[in-house]
């Protein structure tokens, strides 16, 4: 699997893969695993069994055993399997040893989010940011691609070989690489950092979509804004950040609206890193709309998860509201009473709406909430054109019902 790769032949059979988890006492593991599979078929492949491994600690050379080693690969050959992928982040020897025992190509959840990426990014930033993550995850593995060189000896004046000559070299390329890619990065953190102060001298009120990959940020763009941002019942369908006006009646406002990427469990620290410039649309927000799907049993985890991406990222002391979306999908018995109420995250009580954005249920109460915050701020940005006003920190509305802690 290569990042940017196609999953398939045009007009051939998804590849089929076997996903392998090793549980060592980590927290939901099983809903992990489901996960990787919603990421596999995100990305156009065919899971064809799981294999499921307890250990107390990883094995160092294999991850598994030996033996569960020769079951993986016992289930790839009776399924047609192309690849194996592991659901937690192998050290680069780990999955050159793994591909030498199974013969066959093994990866494992940071590249296949890698894979993802780069396949969903459309705009200039986007792919910049893709391709430096992917850099940065090469330069750990040059050993797999010039290991069939270790056996060979060194040439007159060939220090070490050619095998670790030609990773010299190709480390060097990486790095100036990596460097060059940096650099037009920074261009484009120029370039926002000077739209951004363009937005404050205007006085205009920033709001940013934040959540957990398909929990529904793009579905809830384009009903507040009526604009027709993708939006897809897949993992990572939004890369790109897209920012618009929108006009919010109710406090006779325009404030930008930004839909960004989407969190996920152990969301590799290199793409964090390399998204800073599209994540920084969240951490100079004045208002984080938390979008939440309510009709996934593991949405507390996701919040959790979120939340540690913000904190990460420096938006952790941003004002927040919580949108439980996909109301549309919860059975009868568990809708909610109310549609606002408050709840406890993080430390601190935070405004709570359901929604469905699909229906556009509850889409008025979030709008309210969002002007309340908006005349809090003294940043309100009317629709005439408005006035320059104080750059200040937004109190959310403290009129709301008892904090509900769950």
């Amino acid at each position: 699997m290569t990042p940017g790769a196609p999953a398939s032949p045009a007009g051939g059979p998804a590849p089929g893969v076997i996903l392998v988890g090793v549980d060592i006492g980590q927290a939901h593991f099983d809903a992990s695993l489901d996960e990787l599979a919603q990421l596999a078929e995100s990305a156009g492949y065919r899971v064809c069994d799981r294999v499921v491994c307890r250990r107390r600690a990883p094995d160092a050379a294999l991850y598994v055993g030996r033996g569960k080693a020769d079951q993986i690969a016992a289930l790839a050959a009776a399924h047609g399997a192309a690849e194996v992928l592991f659901d937690q982040a192998l050290s680069p020897a780990q999955q050159r040893n793994l591909e030498r025992h199974l013969k066959m190509p093994v990866n494992d959840r940071v590249l296949l989010i890698l894979e993802i990426f780069a396949r969903r990014a459309r705009s200039h930033e986007g792919k910049l940011q893709v391709e430096l993550a992917r850099l940065q995850y090469l330069s750990t593995r040059l050993v797999r691609r010039w290991s069939h060189l270790e056996r060979q000896s060194g040439g007159i004046g060939l220090r070490g070989g050619p095998g670790e000559t030609q990773i010299e070299l190709d480390r060097r390329m990486i790095a100036e690489a990596i460097h060059r890619t940096r650099e037009r990065l920074e261009r484009v953190k120029r370039q926002r950092r000077t739209q951004r102060r363009q937005r404050e001298r205007r006085g205009t009120f920033n709001v940013s979509l934040v959540g957990y990959t398909n929990a529904g940020k793009s579905t809830l763009f384009n009903a507040l804004v009526k604009a027709r941002a993708y939006a897809a019942d897949q993992l990572f369908a939004t890369l790109d950040t897209t920012t618009r006006q929108w006009y919010v009646a109710e406090a006779d406002a325009s404030v930008t609206l930004s839909d960004t990427v989407g969190f996920i469990r152990d969301l590799p620290h290199t793409l964090v890193e390399a998204f800073a410039a599209t994540l920084q649309e969240a951490r100079d927000a004045d208002l984080l709309l938390h979008v939440v799907d309510a009709a996934n049993p593991q949405h507390p985890e996701q919040i959790d998860n979120v939340v540690q991406v913000l904190h990460e990222i420096g938006a952790g002391d941003i004002p927040q509201v919580l949108v439980f979306n996909k109301i549309d999908a919860l059975p009868p018995e568990r809708l909610p009473r109310q549609l606002r109420d408050r709840v406890e995250l993080d430390g601190q009580a935070r405004t709570r709406v359901f929604v469905s954005a699909q229906t556009g249920q509850g889409l008025d109460i979030l709008r309210a909430v969002v002007a309340e915050a908006v005349r809090a701020s003294d940043r309100a940005n009317p629709a005439d054109g408005g006035r320059d006003a104080p750059y200040g920190t937004i109190p959310l509305p403290n009129n709301d019902r008892p904090v509900i802690h769950e």
